[in-house]
């Protein structure tokens, strides 16, 4: 692996008023794909890339990420948090978009590095962490739908804060966008690519327009079927069984996703992966048999729900307030991120 040592370093930002992904640290990873192969791994100063605009990432969104953290804890151990199980998506994603995949060990170990050179760009309050996105794109500059013969792998690293503060009281509310399609069984939607975020937006738009601060998704089919929230996962407390909608083929098989029922699992708590309709959960949160809604995904790990408004109607859930599952997961996942509680699921490695 290849290292090109900065001429200068920047100043850090204050890790105590942090924007998410507003700030970079002095390094990214970059690695070309040419002729076949992948070439060596580079750790160089972060920098704006020098393309043309025939780039084929920019005409047909041949494009995929992932999102994964290091966090730092009060003892100073830095870690990673399930990041080869990212890598692994990522190769799926890579399959499903005609990219070449790469060797998940030569990148893991490449990142533990670049995560060892920016380890003082690491914040170490409660719920911060080092955000990790590592993409791939195609870089032939040619018009014309094809697949590229070019790509580019990078990995760029910010430091983060909270996510989404949740207040009691004061709990985000979803609209339910029962027109607007996010993704459809057969297309990109367990992809984690580039357009499933675009086509996102319009929806999004709309929601914060009307007061809402997110989208809860139905099916493309029957526009029945809840899928995800924003660009989350989500699970519903309903009659003390925690539910989520099963993965179809549209639905991002999610990291957290996965963690969290593991985690349910082991605290033989109740849960159920099924197809669930909006119909259900509005007539459960109308009798109060909906206790709690949250998202779950990489950079908010547990965001509760305070309300979700259906055709006219709003419903809420809890009184706004944080629910006990949503405490005990988000204490329980971010517990085991920075240490304080046991893994005993193998999914912290340390970097250092």
């Amino acid at each position: 692996m290849k290292f090109i040592k900065a001429e200068t370093l920047k100043q850090k930002p204050d890790f105590n008023h942090l924007n998410f992904g507003e700030n970079f640290t002095d390094y990214m990873l970059t690695m070309e794909w040419e002729d076949g192969v992948w070439h060596e791994p580079v750790i160089e100063p972060f920098h704006n890339f020098e393309c043309s605009p025939a780039m084929l990432v920019f005409h047909y969104g041949q494009g995929i990420f992932e999102g994964c953290k290091a966090y730092k804890n009060d003892k100073g151990e830095i870690s990673l948090f399930r990041t080869k199980d990212n890598l692994i998506r990522m190769n799926k994603s890579a399959e499903r978009m005609c990219m070449p995949q790469f060797d998940i060990d030569v990148v893991f170990e490449a990142i533990k590095e670049l995560i060892k050179v920016e380890k003082d760009w690491i914040p170490t309050e409660p719920g911060t962490s080092l955000y990790i996105r590592p993409t791939m794109i195609a870089t032939q500059p040619v018009l014309g739908v094809r697949v590229s013969r070019t790509f580019k792998f990078f990995v760029i690293l910010s430091p983060v804060s909270k996510y989404h503060p949740a207040e009691d009281g004061n709990l985000p509310a979803l609209y339910v966008e029962n027109h607007l399609v996010r993704a459809a069984v057969g297309g990109t939607g367990e992809a984690k690519n580039l357009g499933n975020y675009g086509a996102s937006f319009y929806a999004f738009a709309k929601a914060k327009a009307n007061g809402y601060q997110d989208v809860l998704w139905l099916d493309a089919c029957e526009h029945k079927y809840i899928e995800e929230v924003g660009t989350m996962n989500v699970m519903f407390v309903i009659d003390g069984v925690v539910v989520t909608p099963a993965i179809n083929g549209s639905i991002l098989q999610g990291i957290t996703r996965n963690s969290v029922l593991q985690v349910l699992k082991q605290f033989n708590y109740k849960f159920e992966e099924r197809r669930i309709s909006i119909d259900e959960v509005m007539a459960a949160a109308k009798d109060g048999r909906l206790t709690e809604c949250f998202g779950v995904g990489t950079a908010a790990v547990i965001s509760p729900v305070g309300s979700i408004a259906y055709e006219g109607e709003e419903y809420v859930i809890n009184n706004k307030f944080i629910g006990p599952v949503s405490k005990f997961l988000k204490d329980r996942i971010t517990g085991i991120q920075s240490k304080k509680y046991p893994d005993d699921f193998g999914w912290v490695i340390d970097v250092e």
